[in-house]
């Protein structure tokens, strides 16, 4: 009985460090993994806006958590010093090659002007408040209110679903906040028109809503004299 278990045992012993060897190896190579920090990148050091101008105080070296760099990755806080976003940046958040004007494609590019669009400024009317609430690559609406003498005034909203650019601190002479949108050359004539010859209010959209709605003109007699639904607009019969 003793003889037949010897073998056995030796068996068992051999299968055992067989076991121990493989479980080491594998333990060991992942801890070398997670020890190695993966390459470094340049990330932003802070919320970013669109438009920014880049320095290096803006970025920092960050270890990418795989050895694969995102396309476009960049790895030294020089190549970024001067260079414009084209779009918002969170903090740690690449820097790719595809967030940034080159110097080569004008300061147009570097402000987010994309080919056939245009950017134009507006004095918002009556909206201080969501004014306040407004940051670069928000989406708004546009309404157009006439009042002109003698006559009723009416509403109607032109622009839908429009970005903003940037948001004056101050209000010019005028007394209204200042906002640049990007429209294209369509939306450019009628804000002109409408920032020239009416005033013109601003509704901040949720930024996950792109849709746009055929908007008929509103009068107060169409409001006064048609029913309200539970949501508070008028049903337009």
């Amino acid at each position: 009985m003793k003889k037949n278990l010897v073998p056995l045992l030796g068996i068992a012993f051999v299968v055992a460090i067989v076991s121990t060897g493989i479980f080491y190896g594998l333990f060991v190579g992942k801890l070398k993994n997670a020890a190695t920090p993966g390459p470094l990148i340049v990330v932003a050091a802070r919320n970013l806006d669109r438009g920014a101008a880049l320095q290096t105080a803006d970025v920092k070296l960050a270890a990418w958590g795989t050895p694969v760099t995102p396309p476009g990755a960049l790895t030294t806080l020089q190549q970024v010093d001067g260079l414009t976003l084209i779009g918002p940046l969170i903090e740690n958040e690449p820097v790719l090659e595809s967030h940034v004007a080159s110097r080569a494609s004008g300061a147009g590019a570097g402000m987010g002007i994309a080919p056939g669009m245009r950017a134009v400024s507006i004095h918002a009317t009556d909206s201080v408040g969501v004014v306040s609430l407004l940051h670069p690559g928000h989406k708004v609406d546009v309404q157009l209110v006439t009042s002109s003498s003698g006559a009723l005034p009416e509403l109607r909203t032109i622009l839908q679903n429009i970005e903003v650019l940037s948001v004056s601190s101050q209000a010019e002479s005028r007394g209204n906040p200042v906002i640049t949108l990007l429209v294209n050359p369509e939306g450019a004539d009628m804000a002109g028109l409408g920032d020239s010859s009416a005033h013109l209010r601003l509704l901040l959209r949720n930024p996950l809503d792109d849709g746009k709605s055929d908007l008929r003109r509103v009068t107060l007699p169409a409001i006064l004299q048609s029913p309200v639904t539970p949501g508070g607009r008028a049903s337009g019969k």
